[in-house]
Formats: C-alpha cells, sequence, structure tokens
C-alpha cells in the first residue's frame, strides 16, 4: 500500500532532505484538509493525491509540481483559500494548485461546448506553468485506474474525454508512458467488448510468440556486442489500442496488421546509433520506403529514433527502433524528462522549449477564436499530428501536420507571410497554395503588398495557426466591408430626406444609437451592411417627423464587384453584367443581387423596405458564372466539340453535365463571364458547332 514514508523514499533517489520535508508537509496539510471525505471507492480521499504524486514521482517531477499534486483539490473541495497556501508553501506551489483548480468543470447543456471550454482552460494554465498540465495528467491516470467506482455513464463520459483531449495532449507534449496508459485504459472502459475480442483474438493468434520473442532478444544481444556496441534490446507487442486504431484507420483486419511486434535497441551515442543501423540491415532485409530518420529530423513533440521496418526469421515485417539513452528518456517522458534531468543534455532541453513554444501557439490561437468550440476545431491537426518536415529556400525545417498545404506553410512561416500570399513554389516549381506538401519538399511563398487571405483557404488549410489567423482577418475585413456598405445604404436612403451622414446632429445620432441599443455609429453602420437593420427604416428614425411626400426618391446603388463579401450574387438567377438587377437585404448576407426577373423574390416584395434598385458601374471588376442549355445532335465526339469551341478564348469552363440523353440530347454549360458582350459571343462559338441545334441562357425565368 502506498504510504507519504514510501513515497518519501522514492524521493530520496533524486530530492534533497529539505525538499522532501516539504513534500511531506504539503502531505500532513492535505490530509488535515479532507479529512472525513472519502472517494466513491470508500477509501480516504487524501490516497487519490497521494497516489497523483507518486505518478508524478517516477517521472521525477521538482519539489513544488509534487507539493501541488497532493494539494491540487484542496482550493476546490475543502474550501482553504489560496492565500493559505501561498504563506504555508510559497507562491510557486499556491500558482500551481490555483491553475489545476480553474481545471474544474463548469456546467453547460452541451457536453461538447463544456469539453471545448474545459480544454480551452487547460491551454491557459498550460501557458503560465507547463507542471499543471503535468498534475493535471497524473490526476486524470488515476482516476482512470480507479474508474471502476463510477456509474457505468460515467465511465463512458470519462474514457471518451480521455481518448479526444487528455491522451493527445499526453502524446502532443511527448508523455508516452502517460499516454499509453491513459489510452489502454480508456479503451477498455469505452469499448470493452471490442477490446475484450480484439486481445482474445491477439493472444490466439500470436499467444505462442514468447519463446519465439525471448530467442530473438538474445540473438540480437548477442550481435551487436558481438560489434562491441553497449546496447540494451527489448522486444514489445504493440499495445492494444494502437493496433484498433491502425485497423480502424486503414480498414484492416488483424491478419493484415502485420508489425505488431517492435524491436527497440537503446545505446550510448548518436554516431552508434547509425552503425547500428548497418548492422540491422547486414541481419534482416529492409523493407523500401519504410526507413525513418527522427534523430535527424525529431518529431514536433521532441521524440528522436531511428525506425527502420525489416523481414522477421518467421516472414514477418518487424519495425526496429534504436535510440541512445537520453532519446529514449524523452520518448517516455517527453517533457517530463526535464525535471528528470535538470542538468542533461540539449535534446531534453530543446524538448522542453518545443513544448513551451507549442503552448504559447495555442494562446496566440486562443485570443484570435471567437469562442471554445473554434478554439478546440482549430488545434485537433495540431494535437493529431502525423508530421511532415518540409524546407524553406535557406533550408529552415518547418514541421506540419501531413495533409498540411502551401497555405499552412506560409503561415508557419510568419503570421504576414500567411495573410500576404498569392502562390508558391514547390521544388522550384509554381503550384497553387492548396497543394498538399511531402517531407522534403523546398517550398517558396511568394507575396504581394495587395493579397490578402481569402475565404476559400478555409477549404484546406488544416494547422490551428492557419486556420486562426485566416478566420481573424476575415472577420475584420467583413466588419470594415459591412461599415463601408452599410454606410452608402444609409447615405442613400437619407438622400430621400435631402440630408447627408454629415449633416446629422449629434443628438440624432445618440437618439438612433440609444433606440437601437448599439454603443457606435460604426457598430451602427455595420448592422445596416450585415442587413440585421434596414437603412431606410434607420432613416427614419433620424428624422420621425419628416413629411412623407416630401421624400425623394432614392438613388439607385452602383454595383463594380469590388465590394467584399457582403455583396453577393444570386445562383438561382446567377446575374451577370448588363441584366436588369435588384438587391435584397439579407440578414447576415449583406446584399444579394438578383435578376430582376426571378421568381425567387417576387414573394418578398411585399416588403419593398429590404428591396434596392441597384445597376452596374461602369467597371466591373468580378468575373460570374452563367448557365447555358445546349441542344445538340448526339453523335460520337460531340460533347468535347462543343467544349473545345471556347477552349481557346480567355472564358473558363467551371462545369459541363448532361442533362438530357436522347437522338438530341441537352447539356447545361457553366461558363465565368464578366460581361452580356462575353456571353454573346461565348453563344455565339458554341453555336457555330455543326452539331449544335440551339444555345439558350439558363435563367430562373425558364426553369
Amino acid at each position: 500500500m502506498l504510504t507519504i514514508e514510501s513515497l518519501a523514499d522514492s524521493l530520496s533517489e533524486y530530492l534533497p532532505h529539505d525538499q522532501i520535508a516539504k513534500v511531506k508537509r504539503a502531505y500532513y496539510y492535505a490530509e488535515q484538509a479532507h479529512d472525513g471525505q472519502r472517494r466513491k471507492s470508500g477509501e480516504p480521499y487524501v490516497t487519490h493525491p497521494l497516489a497523483v504524486s507518486d505518478i508524478l514521482a517516477n517521472i521525477r517531477m521538482d519539489c513544488d509540481g509534487l507539493a501541488a499534486a497532493l494539494l491540487h483539490d484542496v482550493i476546490e473541495d475543502t474550501g482553504i483559500p489560496r492565500e493559505a497556501l501561498s504563506d504555508q508553501f510559497g507562491e510557486q506551489v499556491a500558482l500551481l494548485v490555483d491553475g489545476v483548480s480553474k481545471l474544474t468543470h463548469l456546467e453547460f447543456n452541451d457536453q461538447l461546448e463544456k469539453q471545448a471550454h474545459n480544454f480551452q482552460k487547460m491551454a491557459m494554465a498550460m501557458a503560465d506553468d507547463i507542471r499543471v498540465i503535468m498534475v493535471k495528467l497524473a490526476d486524470r491516470l488515476h482516476n482512470m485506474r480507479t474508474l471502476d467506482a463510477m456509474p457505468a455513464h460515467k465511465k463512458r463520459r470519462i474514457a471518451k474525454e480521455t481518448l479526444d483531449i487528455y491522451a493527445p495532449i499526453a502524446n502532443r507534449l511527448g508523455m508516452y508512458n502517460v499516454r499509453l496508459a491513459l489510452e489502454s485504459l480508456a479503451f477498455q472502459a469505452y469499448y470493452p467488448m471490442r477490446a475484450n475480442m480484439l486481445e482474445r483474438a491477439i493472444n490466439k493468434k500470436y499467444g505462442q510468440r514468447q519463446k519465439a520473442m525471448e530467442k530473438l532478444e538474445t540473438y540480437l544481444q548477442s550481435e551487436l556486442r558481438s560489434e562491441y556496441f553497449e546496447v540494451e534490446v527489448s522486444i514489445r507487442e504493440k499495445h492494444l489500442y494502437s493496433i484498433y486504431k491502425k485497423m480502424e484507420k486503414k480498414r484492416r483486419s488483424l491478419e493484415e496488421i502485420m508489425d505488431v511486434v517492435g524491436v527497440r535497441i537503446v545505446t550510448d551515442k548518436h554516431d552508434t546509433c547509425y552503425r547500428i543501423l548497418g548492422v540491422i540491415h547486414t541481419l534482416f532485409k529492409p523493407i523500401e520506403g519504410r526507413f525513418k530518420d527522427y534523430i535527424a529530423v525529431p518529431k514536433s513533440n521532441g521524440y528522436q529514433s531511428l525506425h527502420t521496418t525489416v523481414m522477421g526469421t518467421n516472414g514477418l515485417p518487424m519495425e526496429v527502433q534504436i535510440r541512445t539513452n537520453e532519446m529514449d528518456t524523452v520518448a517516455n517522458n517527453g517533457i517530463a524528462a526535464h525535471w528528470s534531468y535538470k542538468a542533461s543534455g540539449q535534446s531534453i532541453a530543446a524538448n522542453h522549449d518545443r513544448a513551451t513554444k507549442w503552448v504559447k501557439s495555442l494562446i496566440e490561437i486562443q485570443e484570435k477564436a471567437r469562442n471554445p468550440m473554434e478554439f478546440v476545431d482549430n488545434v485537433k491537426s495540431d494535437l493529431f499530428p502525423d508530421e511532415v518536415y518540409v524546407f524553406t529556400p535557406k533550408g529552415k525545417i518547418i514541421e506540419l501536420p501531413s495533409g498540411a498545404t502551401a497555405v499552412d506553410f506560409a503561415y508557419g512561416v510568419h503570421t504576414e507571410v500567411g495573410n500576404s500570399c498569392i502562390s508558391c513554389r514547390v521544388n522550384r516549381r509554381l503550384a497553387p497554395l492548396s497543394t498538399q506538401l511531402e517531407s522534403g519538399q523546398t517550398v517558396e511563398i511568394i507575396t504581394a503588398k495587395t493579397a490578402q487571405p481569402n475565404v476559400a483557404w478555409l477549404s484546406f488549410a488544416i494547422t490551428g495557426k492557419a486556420r486562426t489567423n485566416i478566420r481573424h482577418y476575415l472577420k475584420g475585413k467583413q466588419r470594415e466591408n459591412a461599415i463601408s456598405i452599410g454606410y452608402r445604404l444609409l447615405t442613400r436612403s437619407l438622400n430621400a430626406f435631402k440630408t447627408t451622414i454629415e449633416e446629422l446632429t449629434d443628438e440624432q445620432i445618440n437618439l438612433v444609437l440609444k433606440h437601437y441599443e448599439i454603443e457606435t455609429f460604426d457598430d451602427l453602420l455595420e448592422s445596416i451592411g450585415k442587413g440585421r437593420y434596414v437603412g431606410y427604416v434607420v432613416a427614419r428614425e433620424l428624422f420621425p417627423n419628416y413629411d412623407e411626400e416630401e421624400l425623394v426618391t432614392p438613388k439607385s446603388f452602383k454595383v463594380n464587384g469590388s465590394e467584399g463579401m457582403l455583396i453577393s450574387y444570386a445562383k438561382c438567377c446567377s446575374p451577370i453584367p448588363g441584366d436588369p438587377i435588384v438587391g435584397f437585404v439579407q440578414v447576415e448576407k449583406g446584399i444579394v443581387i438578383h435578376h430582376e426577373q426571378c421568381p425567387n423574390i417576387q414573394d418578398h416584395l411585399q416588403s419593398p423596405e429590404r428591396f434596392i434598385r441597384m445597376t452596374w458601374g461602369k467597371e466591373i471588376e468580378e468575373e460570374l458564372n452563367v448557365s447555358l442549355i445546349v441542344s445538340y445532335v448526339n453523335q460520337r465526339g460531340a460533347v468535347a466539340d462543343i467544349a473545345a469551341s471556347i477552349s481557346d478564348t480567355d472564358f473558363q469552363v467551371s462545369d459541363l453535365k448532361i442533362i438530357e440523353r436522347g437522338r438530341i440530347s441537352r447539356l447545361r454549360l457553366n461558363v465565368t463571364i464578366s460581361s452580356r458582350v462575353g456571353l454573346a459571343d461565348v453563344m455565339r462559338r458554341v453555336k457555330a458547332v455543326r452539331c449544335v441545334d440551339k444555345v439558350s441562357r439558363e435563367t430562373v425565368v425558364s426553369r
């Protein structure tokens, strides 16, 4: 049974006497504070913080971290104030306990929102002191070990949260042993039937492997030591959850998962790792394309090792990992290794810096996220990384998750580079920003001062930093556009009252702001631009006593295609420059432009205050889609001839679809154009194709 004395004995291996005394004092303080409290299992409550401290002692947590672990529930469960802990144990311990206490669950109606909010709080606490999350991970690990005392529905909820949040964080911080334990316990609790069936299947298929594994271990140890290498060889079976995830992700049966056994070789020096690799490739045939050098290019969580997959003596693939003692410590404990070896080598210090850098990136994402759900959505890719490593033109390595694109790379270099990128070169060849990157590529980002993020980037950007910055920029740009459009709409409405915005008095503005319960005039203009309030109605509020008979018909609203995201074109009628158009003010969408004859707006004409007379500006900067219906004689090569008729022009075919087959067939051709003149040219070219019988524009009037 674990006691404070047995904990103190294990601490004596690495802590001085005075620090052990402080840890013991924290235990007795917690014991008194939790007096009378019991866990669901019936044990005295203090056994929980004691067990949490023991978990942290195994990874050699420092004195303050251990004291905080013993006291982590005192503020939350006993009512003892933070100041009392500061007086007794110092400000560092009090800050840590307070940080862990702030991670207490809040009550939310929605479970996902609750989970997101808690993860957001966890990130904030990590930013203050990384030890906060280490205490929380140890707390969760002990709770998982004693989960049987909980009711079934709570077991599943806690297990799911562990798989979704806590295990990925442990992985991101490089704490392999903690992650492994969390995943195994959570898998058993959340999928008990699957876990038991898989375990039985593995035992049935590979149960007789133990002797073969021992024989292989002895053979490798002997061969390597005969080459005068100082090594420790261990052979293990992959843990249950990783086999399950591989089966699920790759949609394979257990029979198809061949590398169930892994060999780990730990040695003394970097260069010895590469020499051992040569011996392994001499003893066993390496499998092509299955070698990874994480020593030269470490994973984002600091993990370093050589990985190679070879064909074993039994004809099955076998993964071999080769690393130094220091790398093994980092691989098992991740950031916790920083406390294990205070005077340690560069890789352990670098791992701590890497984790701190990741936490700081979380803070940047959190500051720009609108809510906890968006925050969690943006960091998911950072929590589940399958890394690719790409190079800048100067040779700097940028780590990105698998599936990352050139846009993610641009934001990985710097936020301003991301915000101003227009294209890229991958291995010196021009490529679109949506290009998915592969390890080893050299990527150069091409920027322009006038460039700005595009909403379409969100469909292929996957890193939290990229998505957060794109959304943040677009949110600011949308407000800017909304204020500009709101200004134009209100100006247009005020023309009817023979006045302008500049002529409004402070008293008028304050009265209308009070009426709409809005703080600033810019906020009012933004609301008008986004369609929340109608310009004419706001103008009426500004001049409540104005004689209706004196109103002047407001001027039409000119559109030139450069207004931004709050002027859009209805897909139902696809208006193009030159068409008679009308604008419908729609909440949160701004102005949606329709063809004047569009039947979809006829029903809304009963609320004319939301309609605006629109005209096209002289210079249209935007290209728009228009659909053509082409009737043609169905003969060999007809569709290719129709498409070729406009392939040598500046017009772009965005879609081509056959909608009716027969002797006379019909197809829908979507073309991007900028004017009615361009449309006439396209229709003339298509009509000139010999097999074409008729070309007409598909409009809502004909639907």
